[in-house]
């Protein structure tokens, strides 16, 4: 009884002195821990794409930032798509699943892990990555997940500051997101409440599938009472959905309701602020541990406060 309530004592000395990442988090830096014999690696996890041009300027960009960031560690990359792995493969260029990347660093001995995707949501791309680092988690002693782009409030603030920064009142900013057909669809939704919440009337959230639909978006588009329109892809790259659903599709329905319309053909993941945004989360979980849900229920029952 006595050891069980020493680590509840550890535990909530630890949640008093978490960083900015709040009560769910403990300071901890993992690389400053390793023990002799231990290896820590990082991996760094797309969707991917086969578009050359944008590949150089987003996923590659950012896999060389994470170097710059860590240069003693190594660093790894992983492609969720499989269609993406397979066309690419067809060309001799050799892309590997998440679950592959993650079985060959524990053959070389790998020992602690920093994962961080490049994904926009928590979506469907992030549980399928969960399912595989659940599957070896036994393998490794640690294994950190970063935090997508839009996770916490103070993300979706980060992001709102990029995008509207030297942004012209008199156009009308379209962001088209993949979009799913699940509940995570609320995030797209969330992005733009936030957007009108800080004064950002001219900008409009829509995506290919899901909600808030292209007739959600022009609903508010037309009440806007604004005519010209610049779409801006939200997505880490400018692949396929935004040369063929956005550049053309979109572009062309909107011009049809009388609109000029101009697209503006990059990936997020271009914009060099971007980037950090994501190296970001990537250096605060190499400093911080994530409290599982049974340590935060196991504080609770003894202290009575909730870890929020």
């Amino acid at each position: 009884m006595r050891s069980l309530l020493s680590l509840f004592v550890v535990l909530i000395v630890s949640v008093a002195v978490s960083a900015h990442g709040g009560k769910n988090y403990e300071d901890s830096d993992i690389l400053a821990n390793l023990k002799p014999g231990d290896k820590a690696a990082i991996v760094m996890v797309h969707f991917g794409t086969t578009h050359d041009d944008t590949r150089a300027l987003t996923i590659d960009a950012l896999n060389k930032k994470a170097k710059e960031s860590f240069p003693s560690v190594e660093v790894r990359e992983a492609y969720t798509a499989r269609i993406v792995i397979k066309r690419l493969g067809e060309r001799g260029i050799v892309k590997e699943k998440p679950l592959t990347v993650l079985q060959q660093l524990k053959k070389e001995g790998y020992t602690h892990l920093l994962i961080q995707p490049s994904t926009i949501i928590d979506g469907v791309e992030k549980e399928s990555l969960d399912k595989d680092i659940a599957a070896v988690k036994s393998d490794f002693k640690e294994i950190r997940v970063g935090d997508p782009l839009l996770y916490t409030p103070e993300d979706y603030e980060n992001l709102i500051s990029v995008l509207t920064d030297h942004t012209d009142p008199k156009t009308a900013y379209v962001l088209v997101g993949h979009g799913t057909y699940d509940s995570n669809t609320a995030q797209y939704a969330m992005l733009d409440y936030m957007l009108k919440a800080k004064g950002r009337s001219n900008f409009f959230v829509g995506t290919i599938e899901g909600y808030p639909s292209f007739d959600d978006m022009m609903t508010q588009l037309k009440a806007s009472g604004l005519k010209h329109v610049e779409i801006v892809p939200l997505m880490f790259v400018a692949g396929e959905h935004a040369k063929n659903d956005i550049a053309e599709d979109w572009k062309n329905d909107i011009e049809k309701e009388g609109y000029t319309v101009n697209v503006r053909m990059e990936g997020l993941g271009q914009n060099p602020q971007i980037q950090d945004l994501y190296i970001t989360h990537l250096k605060f979980i190499a400093k911080h541990r994530k409290y599982g849900i049974m340590e935060k229920k196991a504080i609770y029952e003894v202290t009575g406060e909730k870890m929020e």
